[in-house]
């Protein structure tokens, strides 16, 4: 298990496991109170880019991850990304404690809609929404 602490990233916050590639990028933490999603990762020079600023492809993995666990409720549940939209509204530097707060704008039977915005200190650094597709599982 990936233990926030050792990327000084507050204990109230958990890992999700079952995604290598975000454990590779990130790793990226994630609390729930009252279905509203709470995600966070520390930024360190491997998701810079060349200006040293979190890169942006970085940031929407972030996203991505903050609205999937939205989609399912931090569960066991299988989502899967339709679409997803960002504005980039500011930097974020090496160090920084990058936090998300996403929520379920709406959830259908197969579809979740969610939004997240991603802030350093409190400023807002992207903005962005999805459509995400709850997967069922596979009979055999």
């Amino acid at each position: 298990m990936i233990d926030p602490k050792d990327f000084n990233v507050p204990l109230q916050y958990k890992h999700w496991s079952g995604d290598p590639a975000e454990d590779r990028v990130g790793p990226f933490f994630f609390r729930i109170e009252e279905g509203i999603v709470y995600s966070a990762f520390r930024l360190q020079a491997e998701h810079c880019n060349s200006h040293q600023s979190a890169h942006g492809g970085i940031l929407m993995m972030f996203a991505d991850y903050s609205l999937c666990i939205a989609a399912n409720g931090g569960e066991e549940e299988s989502v899967a990304t339709v679409s997803c939209n960002s504005e980039f509204v500011g930097p974020a530097i090496v160090g920084d404690l990058i936090c998300g707060r996403a929520e379920v704008s709406r959830r259908g039977g197969s579809l979740v809609f969610a939004r997240v915005q991603l802030s350093v200190n409190d400023t807002i650094i992207l903005d962005a929404s999805g459509v995400i597709k709850r997967l069922r599982p596979k009979h055999r």
